[in-house]
Order: structure tokens, then C-alpha cells, then sequence
């Protein structure tokens, strides 16, 4: 009889404690998956910029959930990308799950590392998250009435971070996602005034949109004391990747997971009902 207990697998989230990383942990664990946040905030930690600490997050895990903040795009990445897939393959990691960013061409040369790995590999491709509203750098417009964005009338398919974190956790615990590139969305093209007024119909007060000047945005983002790569980041999105290259649906969730992606105003009605968006009478 075998008296040695059989060692579980363990997946490596990193960003788990971020918007989609979150989720991902969690939903791993309510399978029964042993699961490792990669966070600086962790134990034992993982910090992108401190390759030393990757070593440690790494022991004895089998798949891994690649986020990079705060984002592919930025300079430096892919090499950080290339030498954290060395060390994994080096240390029987067999599983990655890439998060990418829909229409970058600095992610996709990412997404050709882990591709080119010789492990097992799925790519998750998104952009805008409807949760950039509740969680991110946009819920406090919400809160006070207008979102104000350098963003036009251009359309985007906002997608829903529970289905991102959906489509990640079938890949990292189910063999047929392997070599499969997801490209995820939303059902619908949306405007930012289109965002706002679903948001308004969910919270039941005026959420307004105005347009704003791109540089008068970044100056903005930049003097209230958002961090660099923050600011970096906002810069690139709105100058980059919301220029109508993303302004078309993908099936990667119908694929992935054989349903619907959530719909924006269903995210919104939801959020609502936990008071997120409640403001003082």
C-alpha cells in the first residue's frame, strides 16, 4: 500500500489579488484547486521587478495565471515575460494562462513567448472591463455624477471581468483549451455615453458623460497623484487601443465556455444592489 500522500497541484495566480486575478483564485479554491497568490503583499512574494522573489512562487506549482502590471504593453515587458516563462518551464511549471490585451501589438509578442514555451498554453485576449467602473480608476466619476473621458463617440465591446475570470480558470483546469487564443468581449458595442446611461438607469440618478481633451486627461490623472505607470497606462489606452482597432465583437467566451458574455447593463444592475454607487443623501 502506498503510504505517501499524493502532492496536489498547485497554480500560481499572479495579480491575485487584482480585478481578474481575484477571481481566479477564488473560483480555483471553491473547486477544491490549491491555489498561490502572486502578490507583493504575499507569501511568500512576487513583485515583477524583483526577479529574485519569482523562485519561491514558483515551487511545486503545475499551472500559472500570467498577469503583468500594469500592462503587456509597457516597456520592458516582453523581457520580463520571456525570463519569468524560462524559470517556469525550469521548474516544472506545465500549464500557462496568458491575460493579453485585444488590438496591442506589444502583448502579442508577449502572447508568442508563452506561446513559443513548449508548454501547454491558452491566450485570454480583453480590453476595456466593465469593472474599470466599480473597482478602477473611473468609479469615483460614477460616484460623482459624470465621467468625464477623453473617449468621443468611439464604440468598444466592454467586457465583463467574471468572464474573463471564467474563461481563465477553464483553461488552467481543462485540457481542451490548450493553443486556443480567446479572444473575449462583450455582446455589444458601447459608447461611454452609452455606459453612462445604463449606469444611470441602474443606480436611478443622472450619470452624465463629457468628452474631454486626451492631454487635459493625462495632466488630470497625472496632478492627482496617480502613480507613473498609471498614468502611463490611461495615456496609452485612450491614445492607442480606443481608436476603433477593438470596435468589433470576438467569441471567445461563447467558445471557451458554451454561454453568453454578461451584458454591461446586467453587470451594472448588479453592482448597483451592493451600494458601491450609493452616494450620501
Amino acid at each position: 500500500m502506498n503510504l505517501l500522500r499524493k502532492k496536489k497541484n498547485t497554480t500560481l495566480v499572479l495579480g491575485g489579488t487584482g480585478k481578474t486575478g481575484r477571481r481566479v483564485a477564488e473560483r480555483l479554491q471553491a473547486k477544491g484547486h490549491e491555489v498561490r497568490v502572486g502578490s507583493r503583499s504575499a507569501v511568500p512574494s512576487f513583485d515583477w521587478e524583483n526577479e529574485k522573489s519569482w523562485d519561491a512562487a514558483l515551487k511545486d506549482v503545475t499551472a500559472v495565471y500570467i498577469t503583468y502590471a500594469p500592462d503587456l504593453a509597457m516597456p520592458g515587458a516582453p523581457d520580463a515575460i520571456q525570463a519569468f516563462v524560462d524559470l517556469a518551464k525550469r521548474r516544472g511549471v506545465k500549464r500557462l494562462v496568458l491575460l493579453s490585451g485585444r488590438g496591442e501589438e506589444e502583448a502579442q509578442v508577449c502572447e508568442g513567448i508563452v506561446q513559443n514555451a513548449g508548454l501547454q498554453w491558452t491566450i485570454v485576449r480583453a480590453s476595456w472591463f466593465n469593472q474599470n467602473f466599480s473597482e478602477g480608476a473611473f468609479i469615483d466619476m460614477v460616484l460623482g455624477g459624470a465621467i468625464t473621458l477623453p473617449a468621443g463617440d468611439q464604440v468598444e465591446p466592454f467586457v465583463d471581468a467574471d468572464d474573463i475570470a471564467d474563461v481563465a480558470v477553464a483553461a488552467l483546469t481543462e485540457d481542451h483549451h490548450s493553443g486556443e487564443v480567446y479572444e473575449v468581449t462583450g455582446p455589444r458595442l458601447m459608447t461611454i455615453a452609452d455606459i453612462a446611461a445604463d449606469l444611470s438607469r441602474a443606480v436611478g440618478r443622472e450619470i452624465t458623460y463629457a468628452n474631454v481633451p486626451h492631454e487635459a486627461f493625462v495632466a488630470e490623472v497625472a496632478n492627482s497623484g496617480a502613480p507613473k505607470d498609471v498614468v502611463w497606462m490611461l495615456d496609452y489606452l485612450f491614445s492607442t487601443v480606443l481608436d476603433g482597432r477593438n470596435a468589433h465583437l470576438c467569441d471567445g467566451v461563447q467558445r471557451a465556455l458554451g454561454r453568453q458574455p454578461k451584458d454591461f447593463s446586467d453587470y451594472a444592475c448588479d453592482v448597483a444592489a451592493t451600494g458601491v454607487w450609493s452616494t450620501a443623501a
